[in-house]
């Protein structure tokens, strides 16, 4: 018999502040995201990175 596959989602996306004179600090989202994940018993696997409104790397500032 066949076991099921499970079905998740894949988030291929970018996040910024609605405040173009704001960033978003990495740490801070990453802590909210799965603080917000977790509450909702589900996993996160993957990486995630900054980057600048072009969607290029951004470095460290």
């Amino acid at each position: 018999m066949r076991k099921k596959k499970q079905i998740g989602i894949h988030i291929d996306g970018c996040i910024f502040a609605n405040d173009k004179n704001t960033d978003i600090d990495h740490d801070e989202f990453l802590d909210k995201f799965i603080a917000f994940v977790e509450e909702n018993g589900w996993l996160f696997g993957g990486g995630t990175k900054r980057i600048d409104e072009d969607g290029d790397l951004a470095e460290h500032c």
